[in-house]
């Protein structure tokens, strides 16, 4: 069994404030049409190819990379409570495999504060993904998200 310090070693956590109510931006994270918008870095298409919203549903996401090859986001939910939180398994092939992660959303007066993290399954495979840009990537996608709902 994992100890609370393995667990924390393995895990890279993102916080954001955003500038929008917690309906809306649970909205962005749940509904496909507004997934598509800003789950890919900046400039990149995005096309849903799976997305059944629910505790065991599966979602997947393609995007063509610059460089022909297929980057696949896909997972299966494993906990969702309405406005709060959303937990799902997750691979990113090429890149990433067998990660749990967790998104949480919280109200702060008219603004929503997320925290959103990524679990990994070693030590040393949070190291190698923190070393390949976790961060940067991850960070692109959620000043889409945040561009996202300015919009809305």
């Amino acid at each position: 069994m994992s100890n609370p310090q393995d667990l924390a070693a393995r895990t890279f956590t993102m916080e954001r404030l955003l500038d929008a109510p917690r309906s809306l931006v649970w909205k962005a994270w749940t509904q496909p049409e507004h997934i598509a918008q800003w789950w890919a870095p900046k400039g990149m298409a995005m096309t849903i190819v799976a997305h059944s919203f629910e505790v065991g549903g599966a979602w997947k996401y393609s995007m063509p990379m610059p460089n022909g090859v297929e980057f696949i986001s896909e997972g299966v939910y494993t906990e969702i409570v309405p406005e709060e939180k959303i937990v799902s398994t997750a691979d990113f092939r090429p890149m990433t495999e067998g990660v749990i992660i967790s998104a949480s959303f919280t109200e702060e007066g008219d603004k929503t504060r997320m925290v959103f993290s990524v679990i990994h399954k070693t030590e040393e495979y949070a190291k190698q993904q923190e070393e390949m840009g976790i961060e940067k990537g991850w960070g692109s996608v959620f000043t889409q998200l945040s561009d996202f709902l300015k919009e809305k």
